[in-house]
């Protein structure tokens, strides 16, 4: 892996508390999967940065080996690689979500 993207997506996660690496942007997901991510962070009102990895080729590859994960979108909580849509959503009906974004929202 390059190591420049590696230390840039290392400071982009360190950054934010919540970080999607996505296809798009929250204002225009450009596809399903970071459609659905999108609508359950504004479901949950909590503050998120998003990163288009479709304007960056390197970013786009580099992400799906920082986090050993073949797919986009990719959500990082504190930090943490949280997953993909499938796991958010998982986590956002089981109320696991939930918890973790109060845990933000307290000390914000």
């Amino acid at each position: 892996m390059n190591t420049i993207i590696a230390q840039k997506i290392n400071e982009l996660i360190n950054k934010y508390d919540i970080i999607i690496f996505m296809k798009g942007s929250r204002e225009q997901p450009l596809c399903g999967f970071s459609n659905t991510v999108v609508q359950i962070m504004n479901n949950l009102s909590i503050p998120y940065h998003t990163v288009n990895i479709l304007e960056d080729t390197q970013m786009r590859q580099g992400i799906k080996e920082y986090s050993n994960w073949p797919t986009i979108p990719q959500v990082y909580i504190r930090g943490k690689f949280i997953g993909g849509s499938d796991i958010l959503i998982e986590q956002y009906q089981n109320k696991k979500l939930h918890e973790m974004v109060e845990i933000i929202k307290g000390s914000l």
